[in-house]
């Protein structure tokens, strides 16, 4: 899917107006505070269902303000081949509404509404690659899960559902943990189901992992990279399978009921990235953390590229972090994956020195008191 069109109500100091975009290459500059990253976060609204800036949504209703709107229409991203030999797109239009104080939030698809997030999401696969991003190499393990789980949602239709019961079920079992006394009956009840998930989950996480290898491996041997020969990349489902989960949860209840949380299971996996046996947190330099989460990035996007889903890319203000020759990289890499991208900066950008062979067709606006100027 591509977005389309975007319009917003009351958010941020975006203008409200309508604005089309490319289903290729968007780039929108203009000065600090003039609405660049906020058009963006607009966007990732529709795909995301929340700001990849701040976790609260009153921060982004305009001052005085009590609810603020995101509409958008998106497609499915057929090449011009495709359209020219008679086919029609399918747009959908989706919407996101916020009431900021009565704390309720509304979801539209094609005019009805609807009750989850997924909904929105699994039409418009949003992908944000922002200065904070690169902590899915230097942050802990949910960072690096929250990157996972994105690719394994998209992927597998079924793991929504299953992650949310899981949830649920860790909810359940770490309230029964602090409960300060040991009910082993309501505990082995709880361990069977989330063992059960667990299992389920894993399974999903492992096959989108194999998909993810290989699209990252099949980068590396085109990009020169000297970490390449003592890199490893290993999944870790959150305990060690060579034991059934509900062993391992047997075995280490002691130390469970003294933390009085659960320790093991899926919400404990992590994507573990090393150098000659040590994380790369510790052992790469900033500029080779930076080429690493890049192609990670790309790789997941080409995972769902090799499936016939676009992916939209939101860029933000990535001259602050990427030398030219890593956005050039990026940006050629995306060309090549088809891929719907927005780019913010401050400088007005040059199309020539982002694609140094062929320039792909692009729409650039300039952002000005939260209103986009096409140019």
């Amino acid at each position: 899917m591509a977005l389309l069109k975007l319009q917003t109500d009351q958010f941020r100091n975006l203008a409200g107006d309508p604005v089309s975009f490319s289903s290729s290459f968007n780039l929108l500059y203009g000065e600090n505070g003039s609405g660049k990253s906020s058009v963006l976060e607009a966007i990732g609204y529709l795909g995301l269902g929340r700001s990849f800036r701040i976790s609260r949504h009153q921060a982004v209703c305009r001052h005085g303000q009590v609810r603020f709107t995101v509409f958008g229409a998106v497609d499915p991203g057929r090449n011009a081949a495709e359209q020219q030999a008679g086919g029609v797109a399918e747009v959908h239009r989706l919407g996101f509404a916020r009431d900021i104080q009565g704390k309720e939030t509304l979801l539209r698809v094609d005019g009805e509404n609807v009750r989850n997030l997924s909904a929105l999401a699994r039409l418009l696969p949003v992908s944000v690659i922002d200065p904070g991003v690169f902590e899915i190499v230097s942050g802990g393990p949910s960072q690096r899960r929250q990157f996972l789980d994105w690719s394994v949602f998209h992927v597998e239709p079924s793991f929504a559902s299953l992650w949310q019961q899981c949830q649920r079920v860790t909810s359940q079992r770490n309230q029964t943990l602090r409960n300060g006394r040991l009910d082993e009956h309501l505990l082995r009840a709880w361990d069977a189901q989330f063992s059960a998930l667990a299992d389920q989950i894993t399974e999903a996480r492992q096959s989108v992992v194999a998909l993810f290898q290989e699209a990252f491996h099949s980068l590396l041997r085109e990009i020169e990279t000297p970490w390449v020969e003592g890199f490893k990349m290993d999944f870790y489902p959150g305990w060690d399978r060579k034991q059934p989960l509900l062993e391992v949860l047997a075995r280490h209840r002691e130390q469970e009921l003294r933390m009085g949380h659960t320790l093991y299971g899926p919400n404990r996996a992590d994507l573990r990235l090393r150098f000659q046996g040590r994380p790369v947190a510790e052992t790469f330099s900033r500029g080779q953390q930076k080429t690493l989460v890049i192609l990670m990035k790309i790789a997941q996007g080409k995972v769902l590229a090799d499936l016939g889903k676009q992916v939209t890319f939101l860029l933000d203000d990535i001259n602050a972090e990427l030398d030219a020759e890593h956005r050039a990289m990026l940006a050629q890499k995306l060309y090549e994956l088809r891929c719907q991208v927005f780019v913010t900066s401050i400088e007005r950008p040059q199309p020539e020195l982002l694609w140094r062979e062929t320039i792909p067709d692009f729409r650039m606006f300039h952002v000005e008191h939260g209103r986009l100027t096409e140019e």
